[in-house]
């Protein structure tokens, strides 16, 4: 197994260059399905953490009962309405969902949108119709964990970013040493895995990151949303997606840490870690 540590010069080398003829649709076209009532945070962070890593265009798509909260909270995303079912996604929204797809680089799905029969028949659309990279984030994950045959007979390249909670409902084995479960399972289910929490780990069963950024103040709810639009926004932009993943961890991490830096770990917020995300890319 080959276990590779990242640092600031490899982040750095591998962002893709900038072309100065260069305009938004040449940075990431990607598509968010996030948020659902009470989660209005998830969607927004997510899309926040999309935007401040670099993607050109992101598009978040929200059940109708939160869309106009999204519209205030948010100026840059292109946020757009999806029908709703108590105030989750419903399905009756897959055909505008489908019309999008087409266009998009990669796709998220999963922060904040709660679990019920049609958010999974939603993931379940994405997964299956979409030729491009998915990551598929938080309740993303839930509802797939009685369904992973849909997992591994994707032929495109799926990211899942799980908390330890999420990786044993999904398959993973918290009895066996935690790189070799996260190895096992990335096999088993034919994915990337971004296996959060101290030292976080990030492998498609063949390679393997050990990401060595970040620190406990970054144990609040949000966080692991502005990761999940990191990695998107990161595939978006053409980056191979196991090292997307690897990159959205340590910026992530890094982004964390120099917000302890400056105002400790005590009361740092995901917000904080938007503001420090591009002066860790430049």
């Amino acid at each position: 197994m080959q276990t590779i540590r990242f640092d600031h010069q490899k982040v750095l080398g591998i962002l893709p260059d900038r072309d100065l003829r260069a305009h938004k649709g040449d940075f990431g076209k990607i598509l968010l399905l996030c948020g659902s009532r009470g989660y209005t945070g998830a969607a927004a962070l997510a899309a926040m953490g999309a935007l401040r890593s670099g993607a050109g265009l992101v598009y978040l798509g929200v059940p109708e009962s939160i869309y106009a909260i999204e519209a205030i909270k948010l100026t840059e995303p292109v946020v757009f309405p999806l029908p709703d079912a108590s105030g989750m996604l419903s399905k009756a929204g897959i055909g505008e969902i489908s019309s999008r797809l087409a266009q998009m680089d990669a796709v998220l799905i999963g922060p904040g949108i709660g679990q019920s029969e049609d958010t999974f028949a939603i993931v379940k659309y994405v997964l299956e119709q979409f030729t491009g990279p998915v990551v598929v984030d938080a309740d993303g994950i839930n509802v797939l964990s009685a369904h992973r045959d849909i997992l591994r007979g994707r032929m495109a390249p799926t990211i899942l970013t799980p908390h330890g909670g999420e990786f044993r409902r999904i398959g993973g084995d918290d009895g066996m040493d935690r790189l070799d479960a996260a190895v096992k399972l990335a096999k088993d289910l034919g994915v990337i895995l971004l296996l959060k929490g101290h030292q976080t780990i990030i492998t498609d069963g063949d390679r393997c990151y050990i990401n060595p950024t970040g620190n406990p103040g970054m144990a609040v709810g949000g966080c692991g949303d502005v990761l999940a639009g990191i990695v998107t926004s990161l595939l978006g932009q053409g980056i191979a997606p196991l090292e997307a993943a690897a990159c959205g961890a340590w910026l992530h991490g890094a982004a964390g840490d120099l917000c302890a830096e400056s105002i400790g770990q005590y009361g740092m917020l995901p917000s904080d870690m938007l503001q420090m995300l591009p002066r860790l890319m430049k």
